[in-house]
Protein backbone atom coordinates (compact mmCIF):
# COMPACT_ATOMS: atom_id res chain seq x y z
CA UNK A 1 0.00 0.00 0.00
CA UNK A 2 0.85 3.43 -1.08
CA UNK A 3 3.48 5.12 2.05
CA UNK A 4 5.40 8.12 2.16
CA UNK A 5 7.30 9.23 5.43
CA UNK A 6 8.82 12.42 5.58
CA UNK A 7 10.28 14.85 8.71
CA UNK A 8 9.20 17.75 10.26
CA UNK A 9 9.58 19.31 13.78
CA UNK A 10 7.26 19.97 16.84
CA UNK A 11 7.74 22.64 19.97
CA UNK A 12 8.36 21.55 23.54
CA UNK A 13 9.35 24.57 25.41
CA UNK A 14 12.83 25.79 23.80
CA UNK A 15 13.01 21.84 22.37
CA UNK A 16 12.03 20.98 18.76
CA UNK A 17 11.61 17.20 19.20
CA UNK A 18 11.44 15.31 15.64
CA UNK A 19 8.35 14.25 14.42
CA UNK A 20 7.83 11.95 11.94
CA UNK A 21 5.06 12.47 8.90
CA UNK A 22 3.78 9.31 7.46
CA UNK A 23 0.95 9.78 4.58
CA UNK A 24 -0.89 6.79 3.63
CA UNK A 25 -3.39 6.64 0.89
CA UNK A 26 -6.11 3.41 0.69
CA UNK A 27 -8.92 2.50 -1.42
CA UNK A 28 -12.17 4.18 0.06
CA UNK A 29 -14.81 6.92 0.25
CA UNK A 30 -12.89 10.06 -0.18
CA UNK A 31 -11.94 11.53 3.29
CA UNK A 32 -8.78 13.18 4.78
CA UNK A 33 -7.76 12.20 8.48
CA UNK A 34 -4.94 13.22 10.10
CA UNK A 35 -4.01 11.59 13.70
CA UNK A 36 -1.35 11.85 16.27
CA UNK A 37 -2.49 14.44 19.23
CA UNK A 38 -3.21 16.96 16.40
CA UNK A 39 -4.59 20.54 17.58
CA UNK A 40 -6.99 22.50 16.04
CA UNK A 41 -4.79 24.20 13.85
CA UNK A 42 -3.23 20.76 12.53
CA UNK A 43 -6.42 19.73 12.14
CA UNK A 44 -7.55 22.79 9.52
CA UNK A 45 -4.81 22.02 7.35
CA UNK A 46 -6.91 19.64 5.60
CA UNK A 47 -8.63 22.19 3.77
CA UNK A 48 -5.49 24.45 3.09
CA UNK A 49 -3.29 21.46 1.72
CA UNK A 50 -6.13 20.23 -0.68
CA UNK A 51 -6.57 23.80 -1.99
CA UNK A 52 -3.03 24.45 -1.97
CA UNK A 53 -2.40 21.02 -3.74
CA UNK A 54 -5.17 21.62 -6.76
CA UNK A 55 -4.16 25.19 -7.03
CA UNK A 56 -1.06 24.47 -7.78
CA UNK A 57 -1.83 22.49 -10.73
CA UNK A 58 -1.62 19.13 -9.16
CA UNK A 59 -3.62 16.57 -8.87
CA UNK A 60 -5.23 15.77 -5.18
CA UNK A 61 -5.85 11.99 -4.65
CA UNK A 62 -9.25 9.99 -4.56
CA UNK A 63 -9.44 7.43 -1.92
CA UNK A 64 -8.96 7.07 2.10
CA UNK A 65 -5.83 9.77 3.45
CA UNK A 66 -4.41 9.16 6.60
CA UNK A 67 -1.59 11.38 8.13
CA UNK A 68 0.29 10.00 11.10
CA UNK A 69 1.62 12.59 13.13
CA UNK A 70 4.37 10.29 15.18
CA UNK A 71 5.00 9.90 18.16
CA UNK A 72 1.34 9.96 18.67
CA UNK A 73 1.95 11.22 22.52
CA UNK A 74 3.42 14.56 21.62
CA UNK A 75 0.92 17.33 21.44
CA UNK A 76 1.54 18.96 17.68
CA UNK A 77 0.39 22.44 17.07
CA UNK A 78 0.35 25.43 14.38
CA UNK A 79 0.48 25.44 10.84
CA UNK A 80 4.07 24.47 10.12
CA UNK A 81 3.08 20.64 9.22
CA UNK A 82 1.17 22.10 6.06
CA UNK A 83 4.60 21.62 3.85
CA UNK A 84 5.21 18.25 4.48
CA UNK A 85 1.48 16.64 4.21
CA UNK A 86 1.44 18.10 1.06
CA UNK A 87 4.75 17.01 -0.39
CA UNK A 88 3.79 13.58 1.37
CA UNK A 89 0.32 13.56 -0.39
CA UNK A 90 1.98 13.70 -3.34
CA UNK A 91 4.67 11.04 -2.64
CA UNK A 92 2.39 8.63 -1.89
CA UNK A 93 0.30 9.77 -5.48
CA UNK A 94 3.56 9.04 -7.29
CA UNK A 95 3.07 12.83 -8.47
CA UNK A 96 6.78 13.85 -6.58
CA UNK A 97 10.00 10.93 -6.17
CA UNK A 98 9.41 9.96 -2.56
CA UNK A 99 12.81 8.75 -2.49
CA UNK A 100 13.96 11.93 -2.84
CA UNK A 101 12.46 13.59 0.46
CA UNK A 102 15.49 11.80 2.53
CA UNK A 103 17.82 13.81 4.32
CA UNK A 104 15.53 16.83 3.97
CA UNK A 105 12.98 18.11 6.48
CA UNK A 106 10.16 20.57 5.87
CA UNK A 107 7.88 22.80 7.75
CA UNK A 108 5.88 25.62 6.49
CA UNK A 109 2.20 26.66 6.32
CA UNK A 110 0.54 26.78 3.08
CA UNK A 111 -1.81 29.18 1.48
CA UNK A 112 -4.87 28.00 -0.34
CA UNK A 113 -3.02 29.07 -3.35
CA UNK A 114 0.16 26.98 -2.99
CA UNK A 115 2.21 29.89 -1.29
CA UNK A 116 4.47 29.28 1.94
CA UNK A 117 3.78 31.45 4.77
CA UNK A 118 6.26 31.87 7.13
CA UNK A 119 6.49 30.55 10.37
CA UNK A 120 6.76 30.83 14.30
CA UNK A 121 9.77 29.33 16.19
CA UNK A 122 11.93 28.90 12.53
CA UNK A 123 15.36 29.26 14.56
CA UNK A 124 14.54 26.98 17.55
CA UNK A 125 14.06 24.08 14.97
CA UNK A 126 16.76 25.14 13.27
CA UNK A 127 19.14 24.88 16.08
CA UNK A 128 17.63 21.40 16.43
CA UNK A 129 17.95 19.78 12.79
CA UNK A 130 21.47 20.75 13.63
CA UNK A 131 22.66 19.51 16.45
CA UNK A 132 20.67 15.95 15.48
CA UNK A 133 23.47 14.28 15.87
CA UNK A 134 23.64 12.57 12.76
CA UNK A 135 26.89 12.33 10.70
CA UNK A 136 25.58 14.85 7.96
CA UNK A 137 22.43 17.05 9.57
CA UNK A 138 19.36 17.19 7.38
CA UNK A 139 19.14 20.17 5.01
CA UNK A 140 16.29 22.54 6.46
CA UNK A 141 13.41 23.60 3.44
CA UNK A 142 10.99 26.15 5.28
CA UNK A 143 9.28 29.64 3.65
CA UNK A 144 12.05 32.24 2.54
CA UNK A 145 10.92 34.87 4.91
CA UNK A 146 12.25 33.07 7.65
CA UNK A 147 15.17 32.01 6.15
CA UNK A 148 17.22 34.64 7.36
CA UNK A 149 16.64 33.61 11.10
CA UNK A 150 17.37 29.98 10.45
CA UNK A 151 20.30 30.53 9.02
CA UNK A 152 22.09 32.40 11.99
CA UNK A 153 22.53 28.36 13.17
CA UNK A 154 26.33 27.83 12.23
CA UNK A 155 26.59 25.06 9.61
CA UNK A 156 23.08 25.13 8.69
CA UNK A 157 21.56 24.37 5.44
CA UNK A 158 18.68 26.16 5.31
CA UNK A 159 16.97 25.70 1.66
CA UNK A 160 14.20 28.58 0.79
CA UNK A 161 10.77 27.99 -0.52
CA UNK A 162 8.07 30.47 -1.65
CA UNK A 163 5.66 28.35 -2.92
CA UNK A 164 4.66 24.54 -2.62
CA UNK A 165 5.24 24.34 -6.36
CA UNK A 166 8.99 25.35 -6.22
CA UNK A 167 9.67 22.84 -3.75
CA UNK A 168 7.98 19.80 -6.23
CA UNK A 169 10.42 21.61 -8.94
CA UNK A 170 13.72 21.24 -6.67
CA UNK A 171 12.78 17.47 -6.50
CA UNK A 172 11.06 16.80 -9.50
CA UNK A 173 14.14 18.43 -11.72
CA UNK A 174 14.70 16.41 -14.63
CA UNK A 175 18.36 18.24 -15.58
CA UNK A 176 19.67 17.72 -12.08
CA UNK A 177 19.49 21.21 -11.48
CA UNK A 178 17.84 22.43 -8.31
CA UNK A 179 15.99 25.24 -7.76
CA UNK A 180 16.15 25.74 -3.77
CA UNK A 181 19.33 27.54 -2.96
CA UNK A 182 20.60 27.00 0.02
CA UNK A 183 20.54 30.46 2.39
CA UNK A 184 23.96 31.92 3.35
CA UNK A 185 24.92 32.21 6.67
CA UNK A 186 23.41 35.04 8.20
CA UNK A 187 26.61 37.06 9.48
CA UNK A 188 24.59 39.95 11.43
CA UNK A 189 27.15 42.54 12.59
CA UNK A 190 25.85 44.00 16.70
CA UNK A 191 24.12 46.93 16.43
CA UNK A 192 25.24 49.46 19.54
CA UNK A 193 22.88 50.36 21.51
CA UNK A 194 21.29 53.93 21.14
CA UNK A 195 21.57 54.40 24.90
CA UNK A 196 24.53 56.17 26.36
CA UNK A 197 25.36 56.82 29.98
CA UNK A 198 26.63 60.51 28.72
CA UNK A 199 23.19 61.63 28.32
CA UNK A 200 22.76 61.18 32.39
CA UNK A 201 23.85 64.23 34.24
CA UNK A 202 24.27 64.14 38.07
CA UNK A 203 23.67 60.73 40.18
CA UNK A 204 26.65 59.67 40.35
CA UNK A 205 25.63 57.03 43.23
CA UNK A 206 23.10 55.77 41.26
CA UNK A 207 25.83 55.60 38.08
CA UNK A 208 27.91 53.60 40.28
CA UNK A 209 25.16 51.64 41.53
CA UNK A 210 24.50 50.43 37.56
CA UNK A 211 27.85 49.80 37.05
CA UNK A 212 28.17 47.61 40.27
CA UNK A 213 24.79 45.90 39.09
CA UNK A 214 26.10 45.24 35.68
CA UNK A 215 29.60 43.67 37.01
CA UNK A 216 28.16 41.28 38.77
CA UNK A 217 24.73 40.39 37.46
CA UNK A 218 22.98 41.80 40.92
CA UNK A 219 19.47 43.06 40.56
CA UNK A 220 18.27 46.69 41.34
CA UNK A 221 15.86 48.24 42.76
CA UNK A 222 15.88 52.26 42.33
CA UNK A 223 13.30 54.66 44.23
CA UNK A 224 13.01 58.38 43.62
CA UNK A 225 10.68 61.20 42.40
CA UNK A 226 8.82 60.86 39.56
CA UNK A 227 11.79 62.39 36.86
CA UNK A 228 15.16 61.76 39.10
CA UNK A 229 16.26 59.49 36.18
CA UNK A 230 15.15 55.74 37.30
CA UNK A 231 13.92 54.87 33.41
CA UNK A 232 17.00 56.67 31.91
CA UNK A 233 19.78 54.67 33.82
CA UNK A 234 18.02 51.66 33.45
CA UNK A 235 17.51 51.60 30.11
CA UNK A 236 21.36 52.54 29.98
CA UNK A 237 22.03 49.50 31.36
CA UNK A 238 22.08 46.73 28.46
CA UNK A 239 24.98 49.27 26.89
CA UNK A 240 27.37 48.60 29.49
CA UNK A 241 27.16 44.49 29.93
CA UNK A 242 29.45 42.28 28.04
CA UNK A 243 28.71 41.30 24.70
CA UNK A 244 26.58 38.06 23.98
CA UNK A 245 28.36 34.72 23.42
CA UNK A 246 27.32 33.30 19.94
CA UNK A 247 25.64 30.41 22.69
CA UNK A 248 23.94 32.98 24.40
CA UNK A 249 22.49 34.67 21.10
CA UNK A 250 21.25 31.64 19.21
CA UNK A 251 19.18 30.94 22.76
CA UNK A 252 17.90 34.17 23.72
CA UNK A 253 16.93 34.42 19.43
CA UNK A 254 15.51 30.78 19.75
CA UNK A 255 13.02 32.05 22.84
CA UNK A 256 12.12 35.28 20.65
CA UNK A 257 11.39 33.05 17.82
CA UNK A 258 9.27 30.93 19.87
CA UNK A 259 7.16 33.90 21.05
CA UNK A 260 7.18 35.25 17.24
CA UNK A 261 9.19 38.63 18.52
CA UNK A 262 12.12 37.43 16.29
CA UNK A 263 14.09 40.58 15.03
CA UNK A 264 17.23 40.55 13.06
CA UNK A 265 18.28 44.26 14.02
CA UNK A 266 18.39 42.75 17.54
CA UNK A 267 20.61 40.00 17.01
CA UNK A 268 23.46 39.89 20.15
CA UNK A 269 22.00 42.78 21.39
CA UNK A 270 21.43 42.18 25.10
CA UNK A 271 17.51 41.63 25.63
CA UNK A 272 15.52 44.62 27.79
CA UNK A 273 12.14 43.74 28.38
CA UNK A 274 9.83 46.82 30.32
CA UNK A 275 6.35 45.56 30.69
CA UNK A 276 3.58 47.59 31.85
CA UNK A 277 2.62 47.37 35.32
CA UNK A 278 -0.73 45.99 33.58
CA UNK A 279 0.88 42.96 32.43
CA UNK A 280 -0.50 39.35 34.66
CA UNK A 281 1.15 36.92 35.87
CA UNK A 282 1.28 34.53 32.56
CA UNK A 283 2.31 37.42 30.38
CA UNK A 284 5.44 37.96 32.62
CA UNK A 285 6.16 34.16 33.56
CA UNK A 286 4.67 32.29 30.42
CA UNK A 287 1.62 29.74 29.88
CA UNK A 288 -1.11 29.73 28.03
CA UNK A 289 -2.78 26.37 26.99
CA UNK A 290 -0.48 26.07 24.48
CA UNK A 291 2.84 27.12 26.70
CA UNK A 292 4.78 30.21 25.52
CA UNK A 293 7.73 31.90 27.32
CA UNK A 294 6.64 34.91 28.88
CA UNK A 295 8.58 38.19 29.84
CA UNK A 296 11.27 36.75 32.26
CA UNK A 297 12.21 34.38 29.23
CA UNK A 298 11.90 37.05 26.45
CA UNK A 299 14.85 38.74 28.92
CA UNK A 300 16.95 35.69 29.30
CA UNK A 301 20.53 36.94 29.17
CA UNK A 302 19.18 40.26 29.26
CA UNK A 303 17.13 43.07 31.54
CA UNK A 304 13.90 42.75 32.96
CA UNK A 305 12.76 45.96 33.75
CA UNK A 306 9.83 46.71 36.43
CA UNK A 307 8.89 50.11 36.21
CA UNK A 308 6.27 51.39 38.67
CA UNK A 309 7.38 48.32 41.13
CA UNK A 310 4.19 48.44 43.55
CA UNK A 311 1.43 48.96 40.67
CA UNK A 312 2.17 45.36 39.35
CA UNK A 313 -0.66 43.24 41.26
CA UNK A 314 0.59 41.30 44.17
CA UNK A 315 0.61 38.09 42.80
CA UNK A 316 2.30 39.19 39.56
CA UNK A 317 5.49 40.19 41.75
CA UNK A 318 5.42 37.12 44.31
CA UNK A 319 5.18 34.93 40.82
CA UNK A 320 8.83 36.30 40.08
CA UNK A 321 10.39 34.72 43.79
CA UNK A 322 11.47 31.56 42.25
CA UNK A 323 12.67 32.30 38.81
CA UNK A 324 15.21 35.04 40.09
CA UNK A 325 17.16 32.60 42.03
CA UNK A 326 16.31 29.15 39.78
CA UNK A 327 17.41 30.96 36.70
CA UNK A 328 14.35 28.86 35.32
CA UNK A 329 10.20 28.69 34.98
CA UNK A 330 8.53 25.43 34.58
CA UNK A 331 5.03 25.81 33.47
CA UNK A 332 2.30 22.98 34.16
CA UNK A 333 -0.30 21.89 32.52
CA UNK A 334 -2.85 19.21 32.46
CA UNK A 335 -1.53 18.31 29.47
CA UNK A 336 2.34 18.73 29.70
CA UNK A 337 4.96 20.39 31.29
CA UNK A 338 6.94 22.98 29.46
CA UNK A 339 10.56 24.23 30.86
CA UNK A 340 11.81 27.91 29.84
CA UNK A 341 14.88 29.22 30.93
CA UNK A 342 14.78 32.89 32.36
CA UNK A 343 18.11 34.00 33.49
CA UNK A 344 17.80 37.62 33.80
CA UNK A 345 18.70 40.24 35.37
CA UNK A 346 15.86 42.47 37.44
CA UNK A 347 15.86 46.06 37.49
CA UNK A 348 13.42 47.68 39.12
CA UNK A 349 12.15 51.26 40.02
CA UNK A 350 9.49 52.95 42.28
CA UNK A 351 8.44 56.28 43.86
CA UNK A 352 8.75 56.59 47.65
CA UNK A 353 4.79 57.00 48.02
CA UNK A 354 2.20 57.42 46.29
CA UNK A 355 2.47 61.19 45.21
CA UNK A 356 6.08 60.35 44.10
CA UNK A 357 7.35 63.48 46.52
CA UNK A 358 8.29 61.81 49.87
CA UNK A 359 11.93 63.27 51.02
CA UNK A 360 11.77 65.72 47.99
CA UNK A 361 13.82 68.74 49.27
CA UNK A 362 11.63 71.37 47.21
CA UNK A 363 7.67 69.83 47.31
CA UNK A 364 6.06 68.75 50.08
CA UNK A 365 5.04 64.87 50.03
CA UNK A 366 0.71 65.23 50.60
CA UNK A 367 0.40 61.11 51.61
CA UNK A 368 -0.59 60.27 55.19
CA UNK A 369 1.80 57.66 56.70
CA UNK A 370 -0.65 54.86 56.33
CA UNK A 371 -0.83 55.65 52.91
CA UNK A 372 2.90 55.42 52.61
CA UNK A 373 3.30 52.60 54.36
CA UNK A 374 0.71 50.50 52.28
CA UNK A 375 2.27 51.66 49.54
CA UNK A 376 5.28 50.35 50.26
CA UNK A 377 4.43 47.39 51.61
CA UNK A 378 2.75 46.47 48.02
CA UNK A 379 6.42 45.24 47.65
CA UNK A 380 6.95 42.00 50.02
CA UNK A 381 9.79 41.43 52.11
CA UNK A 382 10.85 37.74 50.85
CA UNK A 383 10.62 39.69 46.87
CA UNK A 384 12.74 42.55 48.39
CA UNK A 385 15.14 40.36 50.26
CA UNK A 386 15.66 38.87 46.64
CA UNK A 387 16.77 42.39 45.34
CA UNK A 388 20.35 42.74 45.84
CA UNK A 389 21.13 46.59 45.52
CA UNK A 390 18.30 49.04 47.02
CA UNK A 391 19.38 52.81 46.21
CA UNK A 392 18.14 55.98 46.59
CA UNK A 393 18.00 57.92 42.99
CA UNK A 394 17.04 61.94 44.65
CA UNK A 395 15.95 64.46 43.00
CA UNK A 396 18.36 67.08 41.23
CA UNK A 397 18.67 70.84 42.24
CA UNK A 398 18.77 73.04 39.48
CA UNK A 399 22.27 73.58 39.43
CA UNK A 400 22.80 69.90 39.56
CA UNK A 401 20.58 69.48 36.62
CA UNK A 402 21.72 72.79 34.29
CA UNK A 403 25.30 73.14 34.85
CA UNK A 404 26.14 69.62 35.37
CA UNK A 405 28.83 68.16 33.20
CA UNK A 406 28.20 64.95 30.59
CA UNK A 407 28.72 61.89 32.07
CA UNK A 408 31.17 59.53 31.18
CA UNK A 409 30.29 57.52 28.30
CA UNK A 410 28.87 53.69 28.10
CA UNK A 411 32.08 52.66 26.68
CA UNK A 412 34.55 53.55 29.46
CA UNK A 413 32.08 52.02 31.64
CA UNK A 414 31.28 48.85 29.74
CA UNK A 415 35.53 48.42 30.18
CA UNK A 416 35.43 48.31 33.41
CA UNK A 417 32.53 45.70 33.65
CA UNK A 418 34.32 43.13 31.36
CA UNK A 419 37.74 43.63 33.41
CA UNK A 420 35.75 42.96 36.18
CA UNK A 421 33.57 39.97 34.20
CA UNK A 422 37.01 38.23 33.11
CA UNK A 423 38.37 38.06 36.89
CA UNK A 424 35.00 36.77 37.65
CA UNK A 425 34.98 34.21 34.69
CA UNK A 426 38.95 33.89 35.49
CA UNK A 427 38.09 32.56 39.43
CA UNK A 428 34.91 30.61 39.54
CA UNK A 429 33.45 30.36 36.24
CA UNK A 430 30.25 32.65 36.55
CA UNK A 431 29.10 35.68 38.10
CA UNK A 432 29.28 36.61 41.74
CA UNK A 433 24.95 37.01 41.47
CA UNK A 434 25.09 33.24 40.50
CA UNK A 435 27.57 32.52 43.25
CA UNK A 436 26.00 29.50 45.47
CA UNK A 437 26.53 28.77 49.29
CA UNK A 438 29.11 26.63 49.11
CA UNK A 439 31.22 28.85 46.56
CA UNK A 440 30.76 31.79 48.60
CA UNK A 441 32.79 30.08 51.02
CA UNK A 442 35.66 29.79 48.66
CA UNK A 443 35.45 32.81 46.74
CA UNK A 444 33.77 35.44 48.94
CA UNK A 445 35.84 35.29 52.07
CA UNK A 446 35.90 39.16 53.78
CA UNK A 447 39.23 40.07 55.69
CA UNK A 448 38.98 40.57 59.69
CA UNK A 449 38.02 44.86 59.34
CA UNK A 450 34.83 43.60 56.86
CA UNK A 451 33.97 40.82 58.82
CA UNK A 452 33.91 43.02 61.54
CA UNK A 453 31.72 45.59 59.96
CA UNK A 454 29.34 43.04 58.13
CA UNK A 455 28.82 41.12 61.68
CA UNK A 456 27.72 44.86 62.82
CA UNK A 457 25.44 45.18 60.11
CA UNK A 458 23.74 41.84 60.50
CA UNK A 459 22.71 42.81 64.50
CA UNK A 460 21.89 46.14 63.54
CA UNK A 461 19.52 45.52 60.65
CA UNK A 462 18.58 41.89 61.27
CA UNK A 463 19.01 40.71 57.80
CA UNK A 464 18.50 37.21 56.67
CA UNK A 465 20.83 34.53 55.77
CA UNK A 466 19.97 35.62 51.90
CA UNK A 467 20.24 39.28 52.97
CA UNK A 468 24.06 38.68 53.85
CA UNK A 469 24.76 36.55 51.08
CA UNK A 470 23.92 39.35 48.81
CA UNK A 471 25.51 41.94 50.32
CA UNK A 472 28.77 39.21 50.20
CA UNK A 473 28.36 38.84 46.62
CA UNK A 474 27.91 42.83 46.07
CA UNK A 475 30.88 43.06 47.98
CA UNK A 476 32.84 40.41 46.24
CA UNK A 477 31.83 42.68 42.87
CA UNK A 478 33.05 45.97 44.28
CA UNK A 479 35.85 44.18 45.17
CA UNK A 480 36.49 43.07 41.34
CA UNK A 481 35.94 46.42 40.27
CA UNK A 482 38.69 47.44 42.62
CA UNK A 483 41.44 45.05 41.57
CA UNK A 484 41.58 43.33 44.71
CA UNK A 485 41.46 39.93 45.84
CA UNK A 486 40.25 40.13 49.23
CA UNK A 487 36.99 41.77 50.24
CA UNK A 488 37.83 44.90 52.20
CA UNK A 489 36.18 46.89 54.60
CA UNK A 490 35.60 49.68 52.34
CA UNK A 491 34.26 47.39 49.71
CA UNK A 492 31.49 45.80 52.53
CA UNK A 493 30.94 49.59 53.63
CA UNK A 494 29.94 50.13 50.15
CA UNK A 495 27.96 47.17 49.69
CA UNK A 496 25.75 47.70 53.14
CA UNK A 497 24.82 51.21 52.03
CA UNK A 498 22.95 49.63 48.77
CA UNK A 499 21.22 47.19 51.32
CA UNK A 500 18.82 49.55 52.79
CA UNK A 501 14.98 49.30 53.96
CA UNK A 502 12.67 50.65 51.93
CA UNK A 503 11.40 53.08 54.14
CA UNK A 504 15.06 54.45 54.71
CA UNK A 505 15.69 54.78 50.98
CA UNK A 506 13.17 57.98 50.72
Amino acid sequence: MPLAVLRSRALAGMRAPEVTVEVHVASGLPTFTIVGLADTEVRESRDRVRAAIRNSGFEFPPGHITVNLAPADLPKESARYDLPIALGILAVSAQLPAEQLDGYEFAGELSLSGELRPIRAALAMSVAVQSAGSPRPRAFVLPSENAAEAALVPGARILPANSLLQVFEHFNATDGANCLTAAPSALIAPAQDPADFADVRGQAQARRAIEIAAAGGHSALMVGPPGSGKSMLAARLPGILPPMTLAEALESAALQSIAGGFCATRWQRRPFRAPHHSASSVALVGGGTVPRPGEISLAHHGVLFLDELPEFERKVLEALREPIEAGQVTISRAARQTDFPCRFQLLAAMNPCPCGYLGHPQRACRCTPDAIARYQGRISGPLLDRIDLQLAVPAMSAGDLLDAPAGECSAAIAARVAVARERQWARQQTTNADLSSSELELYCQPDAAAAALLRAAIERLHWSARAYHRVLKVARTIADLAGSERIGSVHAAEAVQYRRALHTVA
